[in-house]
């Protein structure tokens, strides 16, 4: 599983930065991306909520749930008064792909073990996610609001990352 894991973080590190972002990203591409992601890591919570019976393992997903759909609310909001529709690309779409197999992946893991799994990939996710945010995605945003929100996510997401890392020394 850690392997599964390992090449889930892997290729999403490649979708964040490989080919897909050789060249800059434009503001309609970013919001997808940024979404994308986070759609990700709500999906990935609530399988955590239906799943796990690990207290702190649960008070992460909910944390998780809460603050990406916020955003996510957010980011809405903005490209909807920006009028900018969010464009699919290459990313995205790898996002999901790499999202879907290891959701199906973690369904087939019980008890001690999805949870250290659940945590080992928001540890490795966030990682990935916060560093193209940082290095390629803030600095290609034209949009100034566009690039506040993504730097308070960032901000956000990087606590996230954190409290991940916490919960994974305890669960090993």
């Amino acid at each position: 599983m850690m392997k599964q894991l390992a090449a889930f973080a892997a290729m999403a590190a490649l979708a964040l930065s490989g080919p897909a972002l050789a060249q800059a990203p434009n503001d309609a591409q970013i919001a997808h991306i940024a979404y994308t992601a986070g759609q990700i890591d709500v999906a990935a919570a609530r399988q955590a909520l239906a799943r796990s019976h690990n207290a702190q393992v649960r008070a992460f997903a909910r944390t998780m749930v809460r603050d990406h759909e916020a955003v996510n609310r957010q980011a809405v909001a903005l490209v909807t008064r920006l009028h900018v529709t969010p464009a699919a690309n290459p990313t995205s779409e790898a996002l999901s792909s790499g999202a879907a197999a290891t959701l199906r992946r973690l369904g087939t893991l019980r008890g001690a073990a999805f949870d250290r799994a659940y945590v080992d990939n928001e540890v490795a996710y966030h990682r990935t996610v916060n560093g193209a945010l940082h290095d390629t995605l803030i600095p290609a945003a034209q949009n100034a609001e566009l690039k506040s929100l993504l730097e308070s996510g960032l901000a956000l997401f990087t606590e996230h990352q954190h409290h991940a890392e916490m919960l994974a020394r305890q669960l090993h």
